[in-house]
């Protein structure tokens, strides 16, 4: 059983994440601006910092911006590398690495004045951990300034007070360096979404058949597994609340009847639904984007807030979406 989600669109399917990663010693911005290669074993690379910013600028999909390998950013590697016509090794060898940092004429950092919509809030000081508790509030908003400003610029909480040591994230004036992950806006329009199940990827391809955009994923599990087959988008619905169904019995929660959920980007389902022709099923934002490709879903389709909204303004109602099977291995 799973989850629903009731919106204006209707009833929408749901999965829920956990914890973030540890802590890591410091780096200059300068570092990322002038960074040769990678190979920093302590600490955030800047050669990485600088590396995923530009992939995520491309729509290659490394995640959050942390400083830090793992499979979401060699997934997003391999991306860059089968387009580029390199050899696909998902590794950042120097002749990638090059390719990379020669895609983009702009500097990796740039200069944000925090206003006051930034830091007016409202803020929600400790959100619930369950359900019951989240249904309680007004809104499932970020927690803090600093937390909604890592969210727009892509970056991680950390990463971020590094880059601005002892600024001000909730006041009005500051002048901020985050990364400039402004992208480029598609010339053609989407024509069909991919899930890819085994690589744990969303893949939207133009009118041209050709890779316009690719994101980091949680799908499914094993106990419930994503859905197989084609489907189309039923329609894309921002700032979804979540309605609970007790006929799902999910562990901890005790209530027996319906309740729901208000919206916000720290809630069950995120900043945007986008809603699926296979019943209860959808892709959708998330509360914890440093957890995307790292945890299981409860079936549905889980992306970062940033590139589940910038895939939403990518397709609209018919759109295609496919369910890609993992491809079978050989036995040796």
């Amino acid at each position: 059983m799973r989850p629903t989600v009731r919106t204006a669109a209707g009833l929408l399917a749901v999965c829920l994440l956990a914890s973030a990663p540890a802590v890591a010693a410091g780096l200059k911005p300068q570092d990322i601006e002038t960074a040769a290669r990678p190979g920093r074993t302590k600490g955030w690379d800047p050669a990485l910092v600088r590396v995923q910013v530009v992939l995520d600028r491309l729509r290659y999909g490394p995640g959050v911006i942390d400083g830090h390998g793992g499979d979401n950013l060699d997934a997003a590697i391999a991306s860059f590398q089968r387009a580029r016509g390199l050899r696909e090794s998902g590794r950042l060898d120097r002749a990638t690495y090059d390719a990379i940092v020669a895609a983009t004429d702009r500097p990796i950092l740039t200069s944000y004045e925090v206003t006051q919509a930034d830091v007016k809030g409202p803020f929600v000081k400790r959100i619930p951990p369950g359900l019951e508790g989240m249904a309680k509030l007004k809104r499932v908003g970020y927690r803090s300034a600093r937390e909604e400003l890592a969210e727009r610029f892509h970056i991680d909480e950390r990463l971020l007070a590094a880059l601005n040591p002892g600024a001000r994230f909730d006041k009005a004036g500051v002048t901020l360096t985050v990364p400039d992950v402004a992208r480029d806006k598609l010339t053609l329009k989407g024509s069909r979404v991919e899930v890819l199940k085994g690589e744990k990827r969303v893949r939207l391809l133009d009118e041209t058949g050709q890779v316009a955009a690719e994101f980091p994923a949680s799908v499914g599990s094993e106990q419930k597994p994503a859905p197989s087959g084609e489907f189309v988008v039923k329609a894309v619905v921002p700032n979804p609340s979540y309605t609970y169904n007790p006929e799902f019995k999910f562990k901890g929660v005790k209530a027996t009847k319906p309740f729901e959920v208000p919206p916000g980007p720290n809630g069950p389902v995120g900043a945007v639904w986008i809603d699926l022709s296979a019943d209860t099923y959808g892709i959708h934002g998330v509360a914890d984007p440093a957890r995307i490709g790292r945890a299981f879903s409860n079936g549905c389709v889980r992306l970062t807030n940033w590139d589940a909204l910038d895939l939403a303004a990518m397709v609209s109602k018919g759109t295609p979406v496919a369910f890609i099977e993992p491809m079978a291995t050989s036995a040796r």
